[in-house]
């Protein structure tokens, strides 16, 4: 597996994605990718999600967020991502041509919108690296 979601994470209540530097006993220290900042971030006033841990649900079992990102970018030329402000349909028709066997119980909108944005947030600033999956 490759490092592209190693150590990244998404905050609740703040935009963007952030890289984790250190953690403390009250919240961690992270890196704005944007910036290069370091801040504190409490865990009292937020919740953390490390990208790496995250998975999309299939009628089966589930398929980890790195290679749905990996499916999304070899077919990203004939099918790009829809826009997030797209309708439902819109938005479960992209997805299911880029995770068919996802469960349509348990996969929401939000969930899929996250996901494309996820994926464009690090496309934009070239962070996505899937090389030492194919070698």
């Amino acid at each position: 597996m490759s490092k592209t979601l190693e150590n990244l994470l998404a905050i609740s209540g703040m935009p963007g994605l952030y890289r984790m530097k250190t953690n403390r006993s009250n919240g961690l220290i992270v890196e704005d990718l944007d910036e290069g900042k370091s801040q504190f971030v409490s865990m009292r006033k937020h919740q953390f999600t490390p990208l790496e841990s995250v998975a999309i649900f299939t009628f089966t079992d589930s398929v980890e967020l790195e290679k749905v990102f990996k499916t999304m970018a070899d077919k990203e030329a004939e099918l790009p991502p829809v826009d997030v402000k797209s309708s439902n349909g819109d938005l479960f028709g992209y997805f299911g041509e880029i995770v068919p066997e996802y469960d349509t119980d348990r996969v929401y909108p939000n969930d899929i919108r996250k996901v494309i944005k996820w994926y464009s947030f690090l496309k934009d600033r070239k962070m996505l690296n899937f090389s030492d999956e194919e070698e």
